[in-house]
């Protein structure tokens, strides 16, 4: 699982099917330390529920396709679940 900051959403007026009403939307990549890492990735939303700013986690590869409901979709990216906190310590 990786962490990553929704930052907007994305809009299809033909979609694949299976991924109707499946929400797209715009994710930042975030490190450990919260800070951006990379290019911004098109992910759906499995939860239905992410919005603008909030803190999520999601998965890539094949893994992202088992998370919708139909599981066999061309996605590379999934949002699986909201973050409620991040609590960090060193080691």
């Amino acid at each position: 699982m990786l962490l990553g900051k929704v930052i907007g959403t994305v809009t299809a007026c033909v979609v694949y099917e299976g991924l109707e009403g499946v929400p797209l939307l715009l994710v930042q990549p975030l490190n450990k330390e919260s800070l951006p890492t990379g290019n911004p990735i098109v992910a759906c939303d499995s939860t239905r529920m992410a919005g603008p700013d909030e803190l999520i986690y999601y998965e890539g590869g094949r893994e992202a396709a088992l998370a919708l409901e139909t599981w066999f979709v061309p996605v590379d990216h999934t949002i699986i679940g909201i973050v409620d906190g991040v609590n960090l310590s060193s080691f």
